[in-house]
């Protein structure tokens, strides 16, 4: 699949303090994000990986998947993955994000979120393998779903987003340092959702 290499639009910039993070509605069109989708749906081997939360074990509540350069393994809420290599569309995508960002990622996450009880919870990408102030480039497909950020000291900063079809949201500096962020679950119906995290593991 040949994916257009031009950029759909510009970026809005969120203005955040001790943040730099900028949002691409449009990143792109919706006729080539509904087949990325589709085809991101049907061939990723999704996986369902336990996770301990205050010393209970539950079902993490989506599903996900990472590929990656040999030997970049990527640990998060004491589960650790091993990556699938690339495949030729995960490369193509991962070109076009290199190219608006001029930033060579090593490893991409996938959450597929199946419906409104599906969610992530607070919590920062600032795991000890992604090193100091990481660029993560989060790429959305299929249904709106809300993306919320709150400060870590300052109670009152918080923002919300939705995250839509075809977007980019580029997280950079010191965002993973002094924010958390989290999709929330939704009582409301909702389709499924898959997101690709591109990150670099050092």
């Amino acid at each position: 699949m040949m994916l257009n290499s031009l950029f759909e639009s510009e970026p809005i910039e969120l203005l955040l303090p001790e943040a730099d993070i900028s949002y691409f509605p449009n990143f792109f069109k919706k006729q080539e994000a509904d087949k990325l989708f589709k085809a991101l749906q049907e061939e990723t081997p999704w996986q369902q990986d336990n996770i301990r939360v205050y010393g209970k074990i539950y079902a993490q509540p989506r599903l996900t998947a990472l590929y990656g350069n040999e030997g970049k393994s990527y640990s998060y809420s004491n589960i650790q993955m091993n990556p699938h290599p690339w495949t030729p569309l995960l490369e193509e995508i991962k070109n076009k994000i290199e190219i608006l960002t001029k930033v060579q990622f090593t490893t991409v996450l996938l959450n597929y979120y199946r419906n409104g009880d599906d969610s992530n919870g607070w919590h920062a990408d600032n795991e000890k393998e992604l090193g100091s102030n990481p660029v993560i480039a989060s790429l959305s497909f299929g249904a709106n779903r809300m993306f919320q950020l709150k400060h870590k000291s300052d109670k009152s900063l918080k923002k919300n987003i939705i995250l839509e079809h075809g977007s980019l949201l580029l997280m950079k500096g010191t965002t993973q340092e002094c924010w958390k962020h989290q999709i929330p679950k939704t009582a409301k119906p909702v389709e499924s959702r898959i997101n690709l995290t591109f990150r670099i593991i050092k």
